[in-house]
């Protein structure tokens, strides 16, 4: 299995990746309105033998600057807790810092995503509707987020999600 650039040929195949993920299609519905809004900053999959077992999303927040919502992380059911989503997330970080943005934003699971060094803490001073246990950042630089401050927006394309 290697992890790689999603290209266009894979669309069809990522969004079944994410309806069987999820089981149902709205994070599906997302993951194509960010594409068509130009709001995706890079999308990765995890490619098994020409098989798309899993894809993670990144996409530019309006504010702050410089940061980037990760959302969502998809695997197969099948494929579930043997280190997929693990090596997107990691792979993501990676990437996201050697490309100079500043930090990434999730609603996750805190005992899930601590692991990859998001914290609520990190998050606290910024203002969202999302619940505060869950909102997480990662700070790509040391202080990064330090002089910044005010309301995280999602891109428009997340205003269609309950």
């Amino acid at each position: 299995m290697h992890i790689r650039d999603a290209a266009p040929e894979d669309d069809g195949l990522i969004s079944q990746v994410i309806e069987d993920a999820f089981g149902q299609s709205d994070e599906a519905d997302l993951v194509d309105a960010l594409c068509l809004s130009g709001d995706t900053v890079f999308s990765l999959v995890a490619d098994d033998a020409g098989e798309i077992v899993g894809q993670i999303l990144l996409s530019k927040l309006q504010a702050p600057e410089q940061c980037l919502a990760l959302a969502p992380v998809s695997i197969l059911p099948n494929r579930q807790n043997q280190g997929i989503g693990s090596e997107l997330i990691q792979q993501s970080i990676v990437r996201a810092k050697t490309e100079g943005w500043l930090a990434i934003f999730l609603l996750g699971e805190p005992a899930y995503y601590e692991r990859f060094g998001f914290t609520t803490y990190a998050a606290d001073k910024f203002e969202t509707e999302y619940p505060k246990s869950y909102f997480m950042a990662l700070e790509l630089s040391p202080n990064a987020l330090a002089p910044l401050a005010g309301r995280v927006t999602y891109p428009s394309a997340f205003l269609s999600l309950g």
